[in-house]
């Protein structure tokens, strides 16, 4: 892969750059600024300051003003910042521009680090080609910034048209990795698709977590399953899907799938990149939408989060709201204006437990709502019948007959044909 960037092997200190347009207003932009810094944080980059940038419309150049620019760059000379990052999208160009006037100070957006973020957590095959490519088709345009340095040593007459050479090559290189990647991702696509197909065969309903970044979808994972997933403060601790099972109290098995956290602003062909992921969502039976209660931005998390699954198609699931973290909460006042935005919700800790077990009998009942009631009569040799039951539905009565087993149940519709022949008329 091509490196477009000429930069330091590793930036330490970050000036952000918000920029509140004419419809926003200075807290919304500052609010996405801390997000930024967060960001950054999760980079490993250190935020040594920060300014928001009011316009009144786009500048072509710099995104802004030069009056702002010359602050901006000023700021960042006395602070020793070695990387601006800008919180609004930058095109090719306008990253040139701004890097041609600081000279020795990396320039990037919110989208570069989300995408060197990515790139960290990655850990399946089809994550990492999905980071490939989305970083390839982003640096497409922007390969002549990995040949500015020509320009600085403009001694020879044909350096110019060496380096528009040297672009035109990589450029090709780039489209054909591209078409590579995309060749790739089809095909464990297709592997994933079949997967897919297999365990949903398996009379085991499921379940996907889902929420903004940071909500502690791991951590509910790890609580209920006992498992051990990566459950780390940061941004975009979790990208490749996780599936657990669960024993509920009524005896049913349950897989809880852990996604992708989602965040406002995030670019649009990453959530492309990222369907393939995010489908266990929209073929899961149900959502468990975990919310952070502790956070001030909860009601724009929640938007974020809807919005996100409209795109991919699966607002319409039933879905338990759960506000995690109660235990951070300083006030009764915090809990009701809570419960008034989502009066349905379920409020949980998964530090301490409390809620958890009025969560599991939401799940419950979720998956009694398709279980239909019935009777039957099984030979005992067909115990890989009577397992199932045991298995996937709630056993009402049980009672021996001979070399028969008579069992009253709720029983999922999903494994209906495989006991339709015991049913009793």
């Amino acid at each position: 892969m091509i490196d477009v960037r000429e930069k330091p092997q590793k930036v330490e200190r970050a000036f952000l750059v918000g920029i509140q347009s004419p419809d926003q207003t200075l807290e919304d932009a500052e609010e996405l600024l801390e997000e930024l810094e967060e960001l950054a944080n999760t980079f490993g980059v250190a935020t040594v300051g920060k300014k928001v940038i009011k316009i009144s419309k786009t500048q072509a150049r710099f995104l802004c003003g030069t009056g702002k620019v010359e602050e901006v760059i000023e700021e960042c000379r006395e602070l020793d910042a070695d990387v601006i990052i800008f919180d609004e999208a930058l095109t090719p160009s306008q990253q040139r521009n701004w890097e041609r006037e600081t000279q020795n100070i990396l320039v990037i957006d919110r989208r570069e680090v989300i995408l060197d973020i990515f790139a960290d957590r990655a850990t399946t095959k089809e994550a990492s080609l999905q980071i490939e490519l989305a970083r390839a088709e982003y640096d497409l345009p922007r390969l002549a910034r990995a040949w500015t340095h020509l320009s600085r040593q403009r001694g020879a007459a044909n350096m110019k048209g060496e380096g528009e050479r040297q672009i035109e090559l990589d450029r090709r290189m780039v489209r054909k990795r591209i078409q590579q990647l995309h060749q790739e991702l089809a095909k464990v696509r297709k592997q994933r698709a079949t997967q897919r197909k297999q365990r949903r065969k398996k009379p085991v309903p499921n379940a996907a977590i889902v929420g903004y970044t940071n909500a502690g979808k791991s951590s509910l994972l790890n609580h209920m399953t006992d498992s051990g997933v990566l459950a780390d403060n940061k941004l975009f601790a979790t990208l490749d899907p996780t599936t657990r099972k669960i024993h509920l109290n009524n005896k049913q098995e349950l897989l809880l799938t852990d996604t992708v956290g989602f965040i406002r602003k995030l670019p649009h062909d990453l959530i492309e990149a990222f369907k393939a992921t995010l489908e266990e969502a929209v073929l899961a039976d149900f959502l468990v939408h975990v919310i952070d209660a502790s956070s001030e931005d909860v009601e724009e998390h929640i938007r974020t989060t809807n919005e996100v699954l409209i795109e991919l198609g699966a607002d319409m699931k039933r879905t338990i709201t759960v506000f995690n973290k109660i235990d951070m909460l300083d006030s009764h006042i915090q809990l009701t204006r809570l419960r008034s935005i989502i009066p349905d919700a379920i409020f949980v800790s998964v530090k301490t437990g409390e809620g958890i077990d009025k969560l599991r009998k939401e799940m419950e009942d979720i998956l009694e709502e398709d279980l239909f009631c019935t009777e039957l009569n099984i030979p005992f040799d067909r115990y890989d019948i009577i397992a199932l039951l045991h298995r996937t539905s709630h056993i009402i009565e049980e009672e021996y007959d001979g070399d028969r087993v008579n069992i009253k149940a709720s029983v999922p519709a999903t494994i209906h044909g495989k006991i339709r022949s015991f049913i009793r008329t």
